[in-house]
Parts: structure tokens; sequence; C-alpha cells
């Protein structure tokens, strides 16, 4: 029997959900970037000042997640976390950390030149790369969040939002990629990071305040004992007076 101990794995959800806002600081850094026109991956871009910073965070957090999955998998019951959410958070993770380490070299949303070497495949291999791991790490993600529906709190409200953040990114991109602004598409992908934080740090309140449900034990019935029926009437003749 796997003995319930969420403790463990919820801390390293909640610490996996604060090193994931780490992009927030951009509020108080100061950063050159206009956070709604711009890509949150590119505040890592190896030409940003605060590059390491960004690189570092996301690292964490994705270890912090991978961690959180193999601690549930030694010390959660599949009812409490399905190995479907725990496969999930895996891919999460582990994307989320080498998305780390394959930064853009330089922000295509600010620096048309950028743009223009991207278009003419004329960057690192990295900015490919890197677009792989995030749609990895993106698919893990939904795959956990859709899956642990009814386990985090506000699970299917977070989860409609999050689908939507998504197609409002990838609808932003699109038209990036058409000539058009980008319709917020800085906004859009803030939004989508955001609710999966929020989602992280849901899941382990979650874990902390739920039981884990107690397994059944199927009832044992001991045979029946029939007395002889020689001592039986034995018993009653003795009973006569």
């Amino acid at each position: 029997m796997i003995t319930p101990r969420p403790a463990a794995t919820a801390t390293l959800l909640a610490l996996a959900a604060l090193t994931y806002s780490a992009w927030t600081l951009e509020t108080f850094l100061g950063t050159s970037l206009p956070p709604p026109h711009t890509y949150v991956s590119e505040l890592a871009a190896t030409n940003q000042p605060y590059s390491t910073l960004f690189r570092t965070a996301d690292l964490l957090a994705g270890t912090l997640v991978c961690a959180a999955a193999a601690t549930a998998t030694a010390t959660l019951s599949a009812r409490r976390i399905p190995r479907t959410a725990r496969a999930a958070l895996l891919l999460f993770g582990a994307a989320t950390a080498v998305d780390s380490r394959l930064p853009l070299s330089c922000t295509p949303t600010t620096d048309p030149a950028c743009a223009a070497r991207e278009t003419a495949a004329q960057v690192p291999w990295t900015h490919s790369a890197h677009t792989v791991s995030s749609t990895l790490a993106l698919c893990g993600i939904l795959v956990a969040m859709a899956t642990l529906t009814r386990t985090a709190r506000a699970g299917r409200a977070l989860l409609a939002l999050e689908l939507a953040a998504t197609a409002w990114t990838l609808a932003a991109i699109a038209a990036l990629e058409t000539g058009h602004d980008g319709w917020g598409v800085g906004i859009a992908q803030r939004l989508q990071v955001g609710v999966i934080a929020i989602w992280l740090g849901a899941l382990a309140v979650t874990l902390l305040h739920t039981r884990e449900p107690a397994e059944r034990v199927p009832a044992t019935h001991e045979p029946a004992t029939h007395e002889p029926a020689t001592r039986g009437a034995l018993r009653r003749a003795d009973a006569r007076p």
C-alpha cells in the first residue's frame, strides 16, 4: 500500500509556481521590452541584460516540476495523481528546463534586423529548437491540466482560461508572421504562463488539504462452525430434568 505523503510534492509544486512566475520581475527591473508586444522568452534572449536571471528561473522551475512528478510517483497513489498526469508534468518540467538552455539570440518582436534574420533562417539553431521545446512544454501542461481538472482547485476554470489564452497566443503569433501588429501577443502569452503558475500553486494547495481516498479492504467471513449432532444431542439430554 502506498503511503500518502503529499507535503513534499506540494512544496515542490509551490516552489515551481513561484519560480515560473519570475517573468513578473520585468516590472521592477525596467527591461527595454514592452510587455504587451513581446514574447516572455525574449526576456531571456542572450542579448538582454537579465538573460541569466530568467534562464536560471526557468531551469529551476522545470527541475522542480520534474522533482514533483518523481516524488508523486514514489509517494502518492494513482488515484491521487494519475500516471498520465505524472508523465505530462514530467514532460512539462523537462521541456521547460531544456527550453532555458535554448535561448533566443535576439528579440524579433522589437528588432527588425533580428526578425529579418529569423525569416531568412540566419539565426542560430537554438531559435528553432526553442520553438520545439516550448511546444512540448505546452502540450505537457495542457494534458496535465486536463487530466487533473477534478483534482486541482478551480481546475476546470483554469483549464478553460489556459485554452483561451493559448488560442489567443497562437492567433497573435500567426498575425505577427503575416505582417500584422501581433494582437497583443505579449499580453496573451503572459496570461498563458500566468495561468500555468496559478494552476501549479492550486494543485499544491489541493494536495495539502485533501486526503488520500481510503483503500477498501474486502470483508473476511469466518467459516461457521457446526457442532457435531451427537454432542448437541448430549447437551440437550443433560438439560432435561
